[in-house]
């Protein structure tokens, strides 16, 4: 490699100033990274002549990023998809590159170059979709669903089209099936093997790891799995990517997932961006110029034609006519390995080179308009449908529920959040929480909670969630300034409704007071169940039951505020591991241990877990009968210390 030091550092600065700027403007970084990349890259100032000296480094980042996302999703949740994932996802991919190597052909490629072309077209930027719904919290949605399956099925599409690039190269048409079917077999080898000891190994190394209390030997092991699992799919011959998001997923049911995901994100978010700065790099502003309005037709093209697919193959399916637009309007989009198959169809001669350069500005014009596709979608989708717009949907999906009145809004889930919420339950009063914590939305809707993420400080958002016909406000997260803030808009919003604060310090109360705070309670465990009574009290409830209630917690030695949802946010040392109490969601499968057997069987008290409740058919038991034998399908929440929760699931499941 001969990319000096002050061209790295050259690089850095660029970065951290397009990033800085774009975010003072609201754009999002992926675009701050290509516009980078455009001016350091060969064609620009030249700041490194050849992007492929750093482009090894950069594919990283989509390594790192399949990991985490294979930590989103497990295998049953994976298996449960398999009808979107080899429906829609297949469909589409079918479909698309017969439409685009037709079009192909048409203007006048031969049918090899042609079927690269729509190969290349049919992929869709894995990388920036799911950035920036992770970022937006809606991965947890029926049309994220929809559009993850449809971006797997493409991942794995991408193995047989870089088999098939060198194979077009040559005349011999038996070499290239005889290619084929062992590409097909080596993967189907490698993909039980990775999953074989993601289920039997992985568990255990990161058990003997985390008894080690070592922060950075649990930061070596999670990058080397992730690499060691790339570059076992990547030595077979296939994607990187599919290897590192197969590891993710066997983790995925670890009670490590949320630090492995802490761990992982910093080298995956620096590498993503430069990633993003190659991508740049091969961006070429004289073709851009001199082809502009083939580019343009093209780029016009390839967005309603994905759109269009995206709709048709999902009308096959019958899946909701919103989602479907809306999906395809976040995948319409060319991908990250489009531009890989570009530059080896270039280099094996299936494609020219001035033909490949003009593919490439259009799949980076492509992108550069992805985030404000993805973050409008769901708005357009609802237009094309005819369906009316109420109310601007900032939360990006239906989070306020219009028959909702004199229900308490939560802002903030983290312990005392979560603590408040359910005691109000057990009082059956209606609540509806907003969270800015991604992963802790996505884990706590996972159980069956009214969370939603968003930024309550917006009046959007306020409004999205009833803030007009809401009981009360209890603020929750400790951020003062923001507290305030948000109390101000409040009162503009709705004067006069009262808002309970919880507050870590108590300097600050004369100031909530003085911004419109009607009750400001301290923390800890006491505070918080002092907090409960004030919300009790103002939600209606006798005093003399409210008193019964304290005692009752204090009785039981605060049960209800024991163990949380742990999000990306929660703060987690090796010195506090073993003193925290988490909460955790198990859905008993029908080949689960439990099943069949009652609650007393199991013994759960032996084992120091606590039951908080039982879901059936998605309703909450909150006093289940201990003799009841538990069914299929059971969502069993339990709480406890991190380890004992781990080895308490994997009890449940298989019976070890």
């Amino acid at each position: 490699m001969h990319v000096s030091f002050a061209s790295i550092l050259i690089l850095m600065t660029a970065a951290v100033f397009a990033v800085w700027l774009f975010k003072r403007v609201n754009l999002p970084p992926i675009l701050a990274y290509l516009v980078c990349g455009i001016f350091a890259g060969p064609h620009m100032l030249a700041v490194i002549d050849n992007p492929e000296e750093i482009h090894f480094f950069a594919e990283l980042g989509i390594v790192f990023l399949l990991f985490s996302l294979g930590l989103e999703f497990s295998l049953p949740k994976v298996l449960a998809m398999r009808h979107l994932v080899f429906g829609i996802g297949l469909g589409q991919m079918l479909f698309t590159t017969l439409v685009f190597m037709g079009l192909a052909i048409l203007v006048g490629f031969d049918a090899k170059a042609s079927l690269i072309i729509g190969g290349m077209v049919a992929l869709s930027s894995t990388a920036i979709v799911i950035k920036q719904m992770s970022e937006k919290g809606s991965l947890n949605t029926t049309r994220a669903q929809m559009v993850v399956s449809i971006l797997l099925f493409q991942d794995l599409a991408v193995v047989p089209l870089l088999i098939l690039v060198p194979l077009l190269s040559s005349d011999t048409q038996s070499s290239m099936w005889i290619a084929i079917t062992m590409a097909l077999l080596k993967g189907t080898i490698v993909v039980a093997l990775l999953l074989s000891v993601g289920k039997w190994l992985l568990p255990r190394v990161f058990n003997e790891v985390a008894r080690t209390r070592t922060d950075e030997l649990f930061v070596l092991t999670t990058i080397l799995v992730a690499l060691i699992a790339a570059g076992i799919t990547y030595s077979f011959g296939l994607s990187m990517a599919l290897g590192a998001f197969l590891a993710g997923m066997m983790l995925s049911e670890s009670q490590y997932r949320h630090q492995l995901e802490a761990d992982i994100r910093p080298f995956r978010d620096i590498l993503m961006g430069l990633f993003f700065i190659t991508v740049g790099m091969r961006f070429e502003m004289q073709i851009l110029v001199s082809q502009f309005h083939w580019i343009l037709v093209g780029l016009i093209t390839i967005l309603v034609l994905k759109t269009l697919i995206v709709r048709a193959c999902a009308w096959l399916y019958r899946c909701d006519k919103t989602d479907a637009w809306a999906a395809g309007l976040k995948l319409c989009q060319m991908g990250e390995f489009s531009f890989v198959l570009a530059a080896l169809a270039v280099n094996h001669d299936v494609i020219s080179a001035a033909h490949g350069s003009v593919l490439l500005a259009i799949g980076v014009l492509s992108m550069a308009v992805t985030p404000w596709l993805v973050d409008n979608g769901l708005l357009f989708a609802k237009k094309i449908v005819g369906e009316p717009q109420v109310t601007p949907d900032p939360l990006d999906e239906d989070v306020y529920q219009p028959n909702m009145t004199d229900h308490v809004l939560i802002f903030g889930y983290g312990r005392v959040g979560q603590s408040v919420s359910r005691l109000l339950t057990i009082e059956k009063i209606p609540y509806l929480v907003v969270d800015a914590d991604a992963v802790r939305v996505n884990e706590s809707r996972g159980a069956g909670q009214p969370v939603f993420f968003g930024d309550v400080s917006q009046k959007d958002i306020l409004r999205a969630v009833g803030i007009d016909s809401a009981k009360l406000v209890l603020i929750t997260f400790d951020e003062h300034q923001k507290a305030l803030n948000v109390i101000k808009t409040l009162a503009e919003l709705r004067p006069g409704l009262p808002i309970v604060v919880r507050t870590r310090k108590d300097y600050h109360l004369e100031e909530l007071y003085a911004a419109g705070a009607t009750q400001v309670v301290p923390e800890i465990l006491e505070g918080s169940l002092m907090l409960v009574s004030q919300i009790l009290h103002l939600s209606g409830i006798p005093m003399s039951r409210i008193l019964k209630r304290v005692r009752s917690e204090r009785k039981d030695h605060y049960r209800h505020m024991h163990g949380f949802f742990p999000g990306e946010t929660t703060e987690i040392t090796y010195g506090t591991k073993d003193k925290l109490e988490f909460m955790h969601a198990i859905v008993l499968s029908r080949e689960a241990f439990a099943v069949g057997k009652s609650i007393t069987q199991l013994n759960l008290l032996q084992k120091r877990i606590t039951l908080q409740g039982l879901r059936r058919n998605n309703l909450e038991i909150s006093d289940p009968d201990p003799d009841e034998p538990l069914k299929p399908n059971d969502v069993l929440v339990i709480s406890g210390k991190p380890r004992r929760v781990e080895r308490t699931e994997r009890f449940l499941l298989e019976g070890h």
